[in-house]
């Protein structure tokens, strides 16, 4: 799978996914998805935990579909520095 987009986020050297973003776009949404969680959790998660699923598993969603679209080579697995 080639990824002719942006390049937000590094690849993972090894495995499968994204390693920290390369650009300043990836660390907003990065930063973004940090604080949807933390507020959500200090908002819902102890007296509204089906909200606070609710919430999070489609925001979890949408920043690894962002990230997966924004990761030169796409998300596949890798062996090391020799698999590109």
């Amino acid at each position: 799978m080639m990824n002719d987009g942006p390049n937000w986020f590094h690849p993972k050297r090894y495995g499968m996914g994204s390693g920290l973003p390369s650009a300043w776009q990836g660390w907003v949404v990065l930063l973004a998805f940090l604080l949807i969680v933390t507020g959500t959790a200090f908002m819902f998660a102890e007296e509204q935990p089906i909200i606070f699923f609710a919430i999070i598993l489609p925001v979890t969603a949408i920043f690894m579909l962002i990230a997966a679209k924004t990761t030169p080579g796409g998300w596949k697995w890798r062996w090391g520095k020799d698999d590109k």
